[in-house]
């Protein structure tokens, strides 16, 4: 059968779609072959080949030839196959063309559900190995439903189905049908014929993405994140670094009049940040993580990475904060053990027993 309408519409596939016509091939052939068999009861073998260099689809009966009387009808005597090929041997597969009737329709049919698949597949790969290339990425998506806690989201023009589990969702948030959100791109899993994109709001990885949009200077490698410890919806600390003493860090982070810091807390549903100048020296460091409280002196203590801080009378609430939040975060972004004791407390203790 020549069908050059066919192998023209497969040419545009692969300009249209960027999808190479030889993948089609095989999957095409295998389909053409089954449906011929269908179509007639032939229980030989049946081989269709495809040219697409001649644009002929071409149809063909494969037995195998034997000594004696055939078993099945995928075999051939020797006897009669000497009379379709004369150099033919017991034991060769012999190959004969045949011309199927009304086979036309059918191989369209055939055809275009094959395409239709593979063309699912194959942007479905596509898709996939375009999601995996952003694991860790800060992608735009739209709420499109939500069913038994979970939140399944639109992902950018591709529009990949990303999931939102509770455990991934800001507690303080509360999501609406078609809002707008920005979502942390965790993991890409394959499952066979589908794929699933895990997304997260509460991740300190997105807390990190958004500075990097909103900081020109951190994007630039100007301004480094040292670390960040994160009470979603609640409250974040972010340590930065420069290298460059010129450059005010916590400034660059914060902008002016505070619109980048406020940007970022406005995406996250008003959840309070903390800013605080990274220092290698560990004991000046814990003393800034327990930012807003002012610390009168932080000392290392027996044990490993355990230290005090003194903070006035007054400050002892700010220092632990509401439930000790801001003690353990400030623990998790030294990670350092942080005992923190107000200064009546510790009166008349000799700086020997303190340290």
């Amino acid at each position: 059968m020549i069908n050059k309408d066919f192998f023209l519409a497969l040419e545009e596939l692969e300009a249209q779609k960027g999808i190479m016509g030889e993948t089609f091939i095989e999957a095409l052939e295998n389909a053409l072959g089954f449906a011929y068999k269908r179509q007639t009861g032939d229980a030989s073998g049946i081989e269709v080949k495809l040219s697409p260099e001649k644009n002929t689809i071409k149809v063909y009966s494969t037995k195998l030839v034997v000594e004696g009387e055939p078993e099945s009808e995928k075999e051939i005597s020797y006897e009669d196959a000497k009379l379709i090929k004369k150099t033919v041997k017991v034991g060769d597969v012999l190959r004969t063309e045949i011309i199927p009737k009304d086979f036309g329709r059918i191989a369209a049919q055939t055809a275009k559900q094959v395409i239709m698949q593979k063309l699912k597949e194959v942007e479905r790969e596509n898709m996939a190995q375009e999601f995996e290339d952003k694991e860790g990425e800060l992608l735009t998506s739209v709420v499109r439903r939500i069913e038994n806690g979970n939140v399944y989201v639109e992902i950018g023009q591709a529009q990949m189905e990303g999931v939102l589990l509770p455990k991934d969702q800001i507690p303080t948030e509360k999501y609406e049908l078609n809002q707008k959100l920005k979502v942390f791109v965790k993991k890409v899993k394959n499952y066979g014929k589908s794929t699933q994109v895990m997304v997260s709001r509460s991740s300190t990885g997105l807390v990190k993405r958004l500075f990097e949009n909103e900081v020109p200077e951190i994007k630039q490698g100007i301004v480094l994140i040292k670390a960040i410890a994160r009470d979603p919806g609640r409250r974040t600390k972010i340590a930065i670094y420069s290298e460059d003493k010129s450059v005010d860090a916590v400034g660059a982070c914060v902008g002016q009049n505070g619109m980048r810091v406020n940007a970022i807390c406005q995406e996250l549903g008003g959840e309070k940040i903390d800013i605080i100048l990274w220092s290698e020296d560990p004991l000046e460091f814990i003393a800034k993580a327990l930012s807003p409280a002012k610390v009168i002196k932080v000392t290392e203590v027996e044990g490993e990475n355990s230290a005090r801080a003194i903070v006035p009378d007054d400050k002892l609430s700010l220092a632990i904060g509401r439930d000790g939040q801001n003690a353990r975060l400030a623990v998790r972004l030294t990670g350092w053990k942080i005992d923190v004791k107000n200064e009546s407390s510790v009166l008349g203790t000799t700086e020997g027993d303190l340290q």
